[in-house]
């Protein structure tokens, strides 16, 4: 059974990356994957480049309600809240990589190389275990303008903890969001996109085949990457929020199916990756194994007490490893995921969500703490009342709860920084910079050739 399984050491996945910055866009990507949108055959295809990715299987296997990001505009800017947790300015946006396939490599991007034009769009699609996200955006200088966004829950993860296939009824869903994205990208004038699925695809038995029926069915071309790069394509998304400070920092990215943590080096521009770990529990794949909120509130907080167990054991070599460093003074800490944003809501009790007001918010880690230990011990339906939950997120928070919680303990920054925005980003900055990095060689290989013949030139003249 992979419920079992979850637990064993051969599960944890971690490693210390030995890049001289891994996180500089063109770094993880020597060039772009350049995707075209093939009108006639509805078809999203690539230029044969493979990913900055460790995992054999990336690449082999292809790859209700929706919601405009609020905050269209990402801005570089520094934030200082008060410690309270009350936002003061801050924004911007840091992404990274391109689109994949593999049945569709060989063929190059029609005008891969041109300048960037102003209604030329670029898109990332994070396909996870419970979410279905998609981000399309228009460059603008050095950042970018979102000009349409999509977010579903999907759940595709369910039941995948104990049966180790991706449900019939799970599968449909997703592939329900992916038509809706599909659609998006051929209406908002794609340049270059790239579509990833992260632990759910990894895991599943059945996953080469979804990643088939996807592409047969809505031409996405899902590229499924390891936990490596979905690591670094989370931070690259998000750094900018991180608060100011000469400490080290620690980002961190809990989804559905695993957790991402990443140690930086404090002090460059882009940050440089010490050391990093994923293990198998995220929401989804957690609350699976554990079982669903029952009983009384004695047995609900014992189940809550069974998560933090189980999340603390799979951290147990990072934070090891990180436990010099997590002594230090001036320790920062920036999370990324529905957990933390949530939570936040909860904090500044606002009556629905509103990523204006926590996207860049430093929320006390006492508070964070606080509102967990309260969500552990209360019913699915009290959970489910209260705002910015529902009933979408009324089980799976509480497995959210236990994983923050054993972050804290490993890393006790007392503040900690909020992010909506991740891997998308990520995907998007990436893209954008390797392209501009393509044009920039492009353009010093032309004046170099013209260097050179006018030298030709002269020499046939004398």
């Amino acid at each position: 059974m992979l419920a079992a399984n979850l637990t064993g050491p051969s599960h944890l996945r971690d490693s210390r990356t030995a890049c001289s910055n891994p996180l500089d866009p063109v770094t993880l990507q020597a060039s772009p994957r350049a995707i075209a949108v093939r009108e006639e055959k509805k078809e999203f295809v690539m230029a044969d480049i493979s990913p900055p990715d460790g995992y054999k299987k990336a690449g082999s296997k292809r790859g209700r309600k929706s919601g405009k990001v609020a905050d269209f505009r990402y801005k570089r800017a520094h934030q200082s809240n008060d410690k309270n947790g009350s936002p003061k300015t801050r924004g911007q946006g840091h992404s990274r990589t391109n689109n994949g396939s593999s049945n569709s490599a060989g063929r190059s991007a029609p005008h891969a190389h041109r300048p960037h034009r102003p209604n030329q769009a670029y898109a990332a699609l994070d396909l996870g275990t419970n979410n279905c996200r998609l981000l399309i955006a228009r460059p603008s200088g050095k950042d970018f303008t979102v000009i349409d966004a999509f977010s579903r829950v999907v759940k595709l993860g369910e039941d995948l903890a104990s049966t180790g296939r991706l449900s019939d009824e799970a599968m449909d869903r997703a592939l329900g969001a992916l038509a809706v994205c599909a659609d998006k990208l051929r209406r908002r004038n794609v340049r270059l996109a790239r579509s990833v699925a992260t632990e759910a695809c990894r895991r599943a038995s059945n996953g080469d085949d979804f990643i088939e029926r996807v592409h047969r069915e809505t031409g996405i071309v899902l590229d499924i990457i390891s936990a490596e790069e979905e690591a670094r394509l989370a931070v690259l998304g998000c750094h900018i929020l991180l608060e100011e400070g000469s400490g080290p920092a620690v980002i961190f990215d809990i989804g559905g199916g695993s957790t991402e943590l990443v140690l930086l080096q404090p002090g460059d521009k882009i940050p440089r990756i010490i050391d990093w770990q994923s293990v198998p529990w995220g929401v989804v794949s957690l609350t699976d194994t554990v079982g669903k909120t029952g009983g009384d509130r004695e047995s609900r907080l014992e189940r809550y007490r069974e998560m933090r167990r189980l999340v603390s054991e799979s951290f147990a070599p990072f934070s090891e490893r990180i436990s010099d460093a997590a002594k230090q003074d001036d320790i920062r800490l920036l999370g990324t995921s529905g957990t933390v944003t949530t939570l936040a809501s909860l904090h500044l009790e606002l009556p629905h969500y509103d990523r204006k007001a926590v996207d860049g918010l430093i929320v006390p880690s006492h508070s964070m703490r606080e509102i967990s230990t309260r969500l552990s011990g209360m019913s699915p339906e009290e959970r489910s009342e209260l705002p910015c939950i529902g009933n979408d997120r009324a089980d799976l928070v509480v497995a959210g709860c236990a994983i923050l919680e054993s972050i804290l303990d490993l890393w006790p920054s007392d503040r900690l920084g909020v992010a909506d925005r991740g891997i998308r980003e990520g995907i998007l900055r990436s893209l954008m910079a390797a392209e501009r990095q393509g044009e920039r060689s492009i353009q010093a290989l032309q004046k170099l050739r013209e260097g050179e013949s006018d030298s030709t030139h002269r020499e046939a003249r004398s």
